[in-house]
């Protein structure tokens, strides 16, 4: 029911997959304030709400694709000065992103690190 009402809102399957992983998250966050009277219509509104947040950020924050590539290039470069530049590009590019999202990003890309050294 979650899945299928999760699809039907987000058209995308993984999303819709990812949202409905979320729903149950917000269910068991919140299991302390929750009854057991109508826990269909409060798993389909958890859903609806959680759909319709999605689309609303891809609205105003469309994915660029282009955008990964490119600060894959940057964390390539051997030269010091480009590190640097590339740090400057990473954090304009991290800016409205909590300020751990920004470090995990240099760690890994630009200083090499692997995902369990960041971690």
């Amino acid at each position: 029911m979650v899945l299928r009402r999760c699809r039907g809102l987000l058209g995308d399957d993984p999303q819709a997959v990812d949202a409905m992983q979320d729903v149950f998250v917000q269910l068991m966050t919140h299991r302390d304030r929750l009854t057991d009277r109508g826990a269909s219509s409060l798993l389909y509104t958890i859903a609806t709400n959680l759909c319709l947040n999605r689309l609303r950020s891809r609205r105003r924050r469309p994915e660029d694709p282009q955008s990964d590539s490119l600060i894959m290039q940057i964390a390539a470069a051997d030269d010091p000065e480009a590190r640097g530049l590339a740090h400057s590009l990473l954090d304009r590019f991290f800016a409205g992103e909590p300020a751990s999202t920004g470090t995990i990003a240099v760690l890994h890309l630009l200083d090499g690190m692997t995902l369990e050294e960041v971690a």
